[in-house]
């Protein structure tokens, strides 16, 4: 056994010895001879720890990404909520990046289910931070679609940088992506026409912006209105942030999503 894991309780030594074959030899190394020969243990110990291998996978996923989910709720945040969104961004790529073996464990069909609940977990993370952009009136989608967005597209990069040789990889991949997304989704700090003066385009923006922060305030005091209250406001507001310009059709109430 290593000297570095002789203080750490079975379970951990488990967890490390998984998280350190899986790195060097990808998910065929991990299997419970070896795990149980890594971590100094016999085999049934890892079955009654995690229930069975898929359990142990499972568990070297979540640990994984709540280190850096740990490292990214770390970080102080600025006055600038699209900033801090790009720097999750990149760190979540580099993150991936350094554990390529467990983000292919999380994405890689038909394995998906099995850790939907470590997906779900990131992808909080990633709404949270879509949300306080929409808070600050400057989101052109509803937080639910940007976050969509945001994070189909991360996943992609990072499946295709990662399956990419590190020689050969694109450097300007994730920024384009990156910035083509933030592009979408958000307006600059400050949208006025070229003459200084509002436009009509502009103005329906700012309509619809607000529209879209207000929603997202709303989610943090449900408790200001009644149930049918905030599905009425809710159509209303999901009305206001879908009509962008003086030519843009009309939606009604009843083609809103309900909840």
């Amino acid at each position: 056994m290593p000297p570095n894991d002789a203080k750490l309780d079975t379970r951990a030594r488990i967890l490390r010895a998984a998280t350190d074959l899986l790195a060097a030899g990808g998910r065929n190394a991990v299997t419970t001879r070896a795990v149980s020969a890594a971590a100094g243990v016999q085999p049934p110990t890892i079955y009654r720890h995690f229930g069975d291998m898929q359990g142990l996978f499972e568990a070297v996923a979540r640990e994984t990404f709540a280190t850096y989910a740990r490292e990214k709720a770390s970080r102080p945040l600025t006055n600038d909520p699209v900033e801090d969104l790009r720097q999750a961004w990149d760190l979540h790529i580099a993150v991936s990046l350094a554990h390529p073996d467990v983000f292919a464990l999380l994405y890689s069909a038909p394995s998906v289910d099995a850790y939907r609940r470590v997906i779900d977990e990131g992808v909080a993370l990633l709404q949270a931070l879509v949300a306080r952009i929409a808070e600050a009136g400057r989101l052109r989608v509803d937080v639910a679609h940007a976050t969509n967005l945001l994070h189909a597209a991360g996943t992609g990069v990072t499946l295709t940088l990662a399956a990419t040789p590190p020689e050969d990889r694109d450097p300007r991949l994730s920024e384009t992506m990156r910035e083509a997304i933030l592009t979408a989704i958000t307006i600059p700090a400050s949208a006025e026409a070229p003459n200084g003066t509002p436009d009509a385009a502009t103005a329906h923006q700012r309509v619809a912006v607000h529209a879209i922060a207000l929603q997202a305030l709303l989610t943090e005091t449900p408790s200001v209105l009644s149930p049918a209250e905030r599905q009425l406001l809710s159509d209303w507001l999901d009305q206001l942030a879908t009509t962008r310009s003086p030519g843009a059709p009309m939606r009604r109430a009843s083609d809103s999503p309900r909840s």
